[in-house]
């Protein structure tokens, strides 16, 4: 972890790359590219510095988290170091719980075929695909 004395602020993709919400970089910074992410409550660009005690609410595909930075660091590291970054806020955490328990009660809206597909459906799919 850096000081955050040395470094008055981080780059926001670094950040998020560094906190785990992100595999790479590069997805950090499509991610805010798209407008999947807000500083303090206002679009992010992946060169804004993140300080300490700043807001962000980052979405990635059906998860929604909102969360304040706690300290900052310039490098990825393990999980459980990655996680003192940041504190997720309650309401974020009562979201989150409702709709994964929404998704489970739903079945997570997938209708789900009754056996594997035989060959002939197997070669539809594929046709399909490469046509997407």
């Amino acid at each position: 972890m850096t000081d955050t004395t040395t470094h008055p602020g981080v780059r926001a993709d670094v950040w998020l790359w560094a906190a785990r919400f992100f595999k790479t970089r590069s997805l950090a910074k499509q991610a805010i590219d798209g407008g999947k992410v807000e500083l303090n409550e206002a679009a992010c660009k992946p060169a804004k510095s993140v300080h300490v005690g700043d807001t962000l609410r980052i979405t990635r595909g059906e998860e929604r988290i909102a969360c304040v930075v706690a300290a900052l660091s310039e490098k990825r590291g393990p999980a459980p170091e990655a996680r003192k970054l940041y504190t997720e806020t309650d309401e974020s955490i009562a979201e989150r719980e409702r709709r994964l328990e929404d998704r489970r009660l739903t079945g997570g809206a997938l209708l789900r075929p009754d056996s594997r597909p035989d060959k002939h459906a197997r070669r539809l799919i594929q046709d399909l695909k490469k046509t997407l």
